[in-house]
């Protein structure tokens, strides 16, 4: 297993500037503003010589909010699970009592400890460090996370409080990268406050990340690894997208590309509307990208149970009506608070993924094609016949179907959707859209075409060459016969 590395302390003190210089991406947004970071978030770190995995926490304020109080009921998760939990602290403010609390904190429920001493740009190494050692932390680096000075120094004080032996953890943690299947990334979006959070700790049976009745609360797309049935998920629950109108706060723009990003990187993607709002013109833009972006899709209408009969059926009726080209996938109707229809959208999930995924032979989808062919001609263009001959698959999430023949590229978009759902009801393929390509091939007969046709020139030149030759000859003859 990997070490854990935790990184905990006040607001804004630079913990999600440093998990992406430890993980060498942008997984965590960061921005001059206190709380921006809420639930726990998981990277591979990929400074110093050896595996372990970060965890970025949200700050610990210390206020008595409930917000407040269940961001630190997951950074003291966070703290239970690590190995080594780095405190880190703002050289710049010096001390803060809120630092004091957290250490009496950590002396009580964390392992063993780093104190990590951010900001020292500007200030002096000596002089940052002074304030700190009244908190009695023994191992002490600073460093300048946003200019990544002193982040290897960080690293190898690690390796040095956990004792790693580096050759040995390299060995282990390949050998079990190797036997390790490929995670199913599954992105759960929708607009604020439908219940993506609840969803997700429904799922995995704990409050993994945090569900407020707030919109807006998740601010970050968060990937939770999980476990089922004996395969690997990746579940990623990210912020809600509103009207862009309505956005005005430069981290919600940063949210929302989180999102979007998301959904490209998803091998499945399940879209929950709310039930009390119906169907919004802004669940149809989010449902219409993930199509476009060819991702297997589930559809999730959540707070089910807040609607009686007759608002139910209404629902339902708008649904079919705004909702018609959404056929290849299955609607849920479900409770995330409560659990009612939760079960079924892991089964509809593993199945869409299965059919993103499908493996289909060159032979089988030659004959389906031959098949669909017959029972529908493609339209004549400019006259001439369109002739499709042969199929293979070109690429999967979405599955992708080839057809070649003569002027395939002519052909008509009604009658690809023709085939399009003539291949997605044959193959049976489930919440996943599929894509046509039309390879239009060489005649094969026109080199041989172009040879004929240069061996007739020839030969009508030579013909050409003749007569004029004996048309010369005959006026020589008759001269002489003037004579």
């Amino acid at each position: 297993m990997k070490p854990v590395i935790a990184l905990v302390g006040r607001p804004n003190v630079g913990k999600s500037t440093l998990f992406n210089k430890l993980t060498r991406s942008q997984d965590a947004l960061v921005a001059d503003m206190p709380g921006l970071t809420r639930d726990r978030q998981y990277g591979d770190g990929r400074v110093g010589d050896w595996p372990y995995l970060v965890i970025d926490t949200g700050g610990l304020s210390g206020e008595p909010d409930s917000l407040d109080a269940k961001m630190a009921a997951q950074t003291l998760e966070a703290v239970r699970e690590a190995d080594l939990v780095v405190f880190m602290v703002d050289g710049r403010a010096g001390i803060n009592p809120v630092d004091e609390d957290i250490a009496d904190i950590l002396r009580r429920e964390a392992g063993p400890v780093m104190l990590c001493v951010n900001k020292i740009d500007g200030v002096g190494e000596d002089k940052a460090l002074l304030d700190f050692y009244a908190l009695g932390i023994e191992t002490t680096v600073a460093i300048a996370a946003s200019h990544n000075r002193g982040v290897n120094a960080l690293i190898d004080d690690a390796a040095g409080v956990l004792g790693i032996d580096v050759e040995q953890l390299q060995a282990d943690v390949s050998g079990g990268e190797r036997e390790r299947n490929k995670d199913i990334r599954i992105a759960f979006v929708g607009r604020p406050n439908v219940g993506k959070s609840t969803l997700i700790n429904r799922l995995i049976g704990e409050q993994r990340v945090i569900a407020y009745d707030q919109p807006g609360t998740t601010r970050d797309a968060v990937a939770i690894p999980f476990e089922r049935a004996g395969k690997q998920y990746k579940l990623v629950d990210t912020a809600g997208v509103r009207k862009r109108g309505k956005i005005s706060e430069k981290v919600e723009i940063f949210s929302v590309i989180k999102t979007l990003q998301a959904i490209d990187n998803s091998n499945v993607c399940v879209v929950l509307v709310d039930a009390e709002d119906g169907v919004t013109a802004q669940d149809l833009h989010l449902l219409g990208y993930a199509i476009e972006k060819g991702r297997a899709l589930i559809v999730a209408i959540n707070k089910w149970d807040a609607l009686d009969t007759e608002q139910r059926e209404a629902t339902r009726s708008e649904l079919e009506r705004r909702v018609e080209f959404l056929r290849f996938t299955k609607i849920h109707f479900i409770s995330a608070l409560h659990g009612s229809g939760v079960g079924d959208v892991f089964k509809s999930i593993n199945k869409a993924y299965a059919s993103a995924f499908m493996d289909i032979s060159t032979p089988k989808l030659t004959r389906l094609l031959e098949v669909a062919v017959q029972q529908h001609q493609p339209p004549l263009v400019n006259g001439r016949r369109i002739k499709l001959r042969y199929a293979h698959q070109g690429g999967v999430n979405p599955p992708v179907i080839v057809a070649h023949g003569s002027q395939a590229a002519k052909v008509p978009a009604s009658y690809q959707r023709y085939l399009m759902n003539y291949f997605t009801k044959t193959l049976r393929l489930f919440g996943t859209p599929l894509r046509m390509e039309f390879k239009q091939g060489d005649n094969p007969f026109a080199e041989r075409s172009s040879t004929k046709k240069r061996g007739q020139g020839k030969k009508q030149s030579r013909k050409k060459e003749k007569d004029a030759n004996e048309r010369i000859e005959a006026r020589r003859a008759r001269k002489k016969s003037g004579r």
